[in-house]
């Protein structure tokens, strides 16, 4: 079961893998991507609790739905999806390949539950949470959804009673794990391929980005021509890697690009930040009376925390609660920060850029009849990459020549197409006001600091002259 990610969904029909008697004993639900997804005995005692439900509660984009209004799907959708493709992804390879690889049941089913699970420990607002709000209020944390994905498995196993293989638990927690800094090295693991469907740490062709890819295009209204189920019907297992035919080289290309299209034009869309910048603000506001920092190491307090704090704070009537719920109150009435200007850091500059702070802009300021302070101004410091940060991700990716060859090896981006691109990195640094007031200061400011540090100003043109007359 799949879907092509463009301006009309195909559907397909269901997939002839699941036996009758799977199909008897499984509950089926109606997905808008994927057509009819089928959830087995054990996935609905794991989705039946208030932890995973809480899910239903976490908007997949965050706040972009403000600027995009279909953007209302959640992170349980996601969940169901990334489980369904996994499901078919792991079917497929015993399909081809089970009595080599020796893909049993147990592997399969291990593999479905990651790809369910792989999102239980997020924190609201997409990854507001764990990038804009928690550096700020705990310092040093090296916290992480996925980390607390792995806390929150166990929590449901214990408070639940889940009768299920330790190993199997142990398993998908290394799978969810997979693609973060606490992976396991390679050489711990048996079947090692099977760690890459979920979260692929190798090189990042998985099915989460599948399902969000398809599913964060066709909710936002874009176009999107990349085809997943074209990768799941080609891929190979070749020493103990997923590899593919060297002629879906573009095919694997477009996942990323597609990818880092979504990020320019949705996740760090100019307004989209704005917003996000203000609930992170809020938040932190907010932290000292709600202390909402303080359950993300428990997992029987943290199920409890979802989008909907930002009701609790809005309606709140709290003295102590004030200053966030004005700035709740702001959005609601698209009062919210005043985008000034962006640039793109010069190529040469990447390898020792550091990140903008509002300081930097202050202290840039020389003529105004404002003088600026840090809390007057935001800064956003963007990264959009192909998943590899500066290095090409297709580097980490073996090909194959046909299904009668065992040989496999890397392409280089000069054997296919001089069109490919030769940097795989944007930092972008984009400055707010807080106040409208300010614009035209803040703008300033912003131009000498760019001045300063590169001799040029490296924006595109300057702040419009409108913009900064708005009071």
């Amino acid at each position: 079961m799949g879907a092509y990610c463009n301006e009309e969904v195909r559907m397909f029909p269901v997939c002839d893998f699941a036996s009758s008697r799977d199909l008897r004993l499984s509950k089926n639900v109606r997905d808008n991507v994927h057509g009819t997804i089928y959830l087995d005995p054990l996935a609905l005692k794991f989705l039946d609790t208030e932890q995973f439900q809480r899910l239903r509660d976490l908007k997949q984009l965050g706040m972009a739905y403000m600027v995009y209004p279909g953007a209302v799907h959640t992170r349980f959708e996601h969940s169901l999806g990334v489980y369904w493709i996994a499901g078919e992804a792991v079917q497929k390879l015993k399909s081809y390949q089970g009595l080599e690889l020796g893909i049993d049941q147990f592997d399969i089913q291990t593999v479905k539950l990651a790809g369910l699970l792989h999102d239980i420990g997020h924190g609201p607002f997409s990854h507001l949470f764990e990038r804009e709000f928690l550096p700020r209020v705990l310092k040093g944390s090296e916290w992480s959804h996925e980390h607390m994905s792995v806390k929150m498995v166990d929590h449901i196993v214990e408070a639940h009673h889940i009768d299920i293989d330790s190993e199997m638990i142990k398993r998908v927690k290394e799978m969810i794990l997979a693609s973060s800094e606490f992976a396991l090295p390679k050489g711990t693991k048996e079947k090692h391929f099977l760690y890459d469907i979920v979260a692929n740490g190798r090189n990042g062709i998985d099915v989460d980005k599948f399902d969000y890819i398809a599913r964060d295009s066709r909710a936002c209204g874009l176009g999107c021509n990349f085809d997943f189920q074209r990768l799941l019907e080609k891929m190979r297992v070749l020493g103990d890697e997923i590899c593919y035919p060297a002629k879906e080289y573009l095919t694997v290309q477009k996942l990323f690009l597609t990818r880092a299209d979504l990020y320019r034009t949705v996740y760090t869309h100019p307004k989209v930040k704005a917003i996000e910048l203000m609930i992170a603000d809020a938040l932190f506001k907010a932290n000292d009376y709600l202390e909402i920092s303080s359950s993300v190491q428990d997992p029987s307090e943290y199920w409890k925390l979802d989008d909907t704090i930002l009701k609790t704070i809005e309606t709140a009537p709290i003295q102590e609660l004030q200053e966030a719920r004005d700035l709740i109150l702001r959005i609601r009435r698209r009062n919210l920060y005043q985008f000034c200007n962006e640039y793109a850091v010069p190529k040469e500059e990447m390898e020792h850029f550091k990140d903008v702070t509002a300081g930097d802009i202050v202290c840039s300021q020389t003529n105004s009849s404002f003088t600026l302070k840090e809390e007057d101004i935001a800064v956003s410091n963007v990264r959009i990459d192909l998943t590899r940060g500066r290095q090409n991700p297709l580097q980490s990716i073996n090909f194959f020549k046909d299904y009668e060859s065992e040989e496999k090896f890397s392409i280089p981006d000069s054997r296919i197409s001089h069109l490919l691109p030769t940097s795989f990195q944007d930092m972008i640094v984009r400055v707010y006001s807080k106040k409208p007031e300010l614009v035209a200061a803040v703008s300033d400011a912003f131009e000498n600091f760019q001045l300063k540090t590169y001799g040029i100003k490296t924006q595109v043109h300057p702040t419009p002259e409108k913009k900064k007359q708005r009071l």
